[in-house]
């Protein structure tokens, strides 16, 4: 079966690891994957809703409390005179499963990929939370973002509205630095609920 084909069974959210097995060994991804990569499953929302274009002009989509949140935090940064830019949010399994591949056949082993791109049903993209974010002055996922005025903004700003980084410097998982990947986490800004950016 071809990893297209494979694809098209994906019309619904996968909801268990079982079903990923058979778009794994399409991939070459290794059986134990998701006991030995120290990342959680992480099923598809019910729910998503547009998010406006990411920075290339593609269509996104966040949950509604994630979008909330994210439009929330860029609207602060640029009271700030700090530009955020989305890069990337909701991905699919089939997507995902899909840009591996890409990557697989531009040459890059599977170590290097998955060491960037974690596999289909473990990337955090899934839960419509997380969300790669760049600024004008650096390259979009590079780990220069590190040192602009945006990731400083970020680093003291970004928890206030629910968004960790989810691949710190000197992390133990499998997942390199990313200093551009964030994720929404809502039990954390429940306290900021009241507050102008927050209200319909």
């Amino acid at each position: 079966m071809s990893l297209q084909s494979n694809n098209m069974a994906f019309k619904t959210p996968v909801s268990s690891i079982d079903e990923l097995q058979s778009l794994f060994a399409q991939l070459g991804i290794p059986a134990d994957y998701p006991t030995t990569s120290g990342l959680p499953f992480h099923p598809e929302p019910g729910r998503l809703v547009d998010a406006g274009h990411d920075m290339f002009q593609r269509p996104v989509q966040l949950t509604p409390a994630a979008l909330q949140a994210w439009l929330a935090m860029q609207a602060a940064a640029a009271r700030d005179g700090i530009t955020l830019q989305l890069i990337s949010a909701f991905r699919s399994v089939a997507y995902q499963a899909d840009l591996i591949k890409r990557k697989l056949a531009s040459g890059r082993t599977l170590e290097d990929v998955l060491a960037y791109t974690a596999a289909p049903g473990f990337s955090e993209h899934h839960t419509g939370r997380a969300i790669d974010i760049g600024t004008p002055d650096s390259q979009p996922l590079e780990t220069e973002f590190d040192g602009t005025a945006a990731y400083a903004w970020l680093t003291a700003n970004a928890e206030d509205y629910g968004f960790l980084l989810s691949y710190p410097e000197g992390g133990t998982g499998m997942i390199c630095y990313e200093p551009w990947h964030w994720c929404y986490h809502e039990t954390i800004d429940a306290h900021l609920l009241d507050k102008t950016e927050f209200k319909e």
